[in-house]
């Protein structure tokens, strides 16, 4: 009877520690055909250089999970850039800071009325941060499925 009553909380422990972790059933709104991926364009892919001067956590759409996203002054402009999903990254090698010098490959786009980027890839000196294939399907999407 015990090990009954034990066991029917197991669900509920589990759902506990999803929650309080960050991840969500289905990528918290980040999946492969949800409306914030569907924003991104292989016509617009572009390469930009510069500094991180911020960095944040903010859900890009409502009902999402948390993303991360960059602040990056180039010699142009200063421009958000779009990682992913926190989940993802942080569970990645690379980790970028503010004041790294980075190299970005992503599609520009106009986000909440201001230009951004929604990133293919990230370079920090000899590494580089996949989130994307050429035609922006998220590399997230069969993360861990291997």
């Amino acid at each position: 009877m015990k090990k009954l009553i034990l066991l029917s909380f197991v669900p509920l422990i589990v759902s506990l520690a999803f929650a309080q972790s960050g991840m969500r059933k289905g990528g918290g709104g980040w999946g492969i055909g949800s409306q914030y991926n569907r924003m991104y364009d292989p016509k617009t892919v572009e390469t930009i250089t510069g500094e991180v001067v911020k960095i944040d956590r903010i859900a890009p759409v409502k009902e999402m999970s948390s993303g991360v996203h960059l602040l990056v002054k180039t010699t142009a402009e200063t421009i958000p850039v779009h990682l992913g999903p926190a989940w993802f990254i942080d569970h990645q090698d690379t980790k970028i800071q503010e004041k790294d010098t980075i190299q970005v490959k992503g599609s520009r786009i106009t986000f909440e009325g201001k230009p951004a980027i929604i990133a293919e890839q990230v370079k920090k000196d000899d590494q580089v941060l996949t989130l994307r294939d050429e035609n922006g399907l998220p590399v997230w999407a069969g993360w861990r499925r291997k």
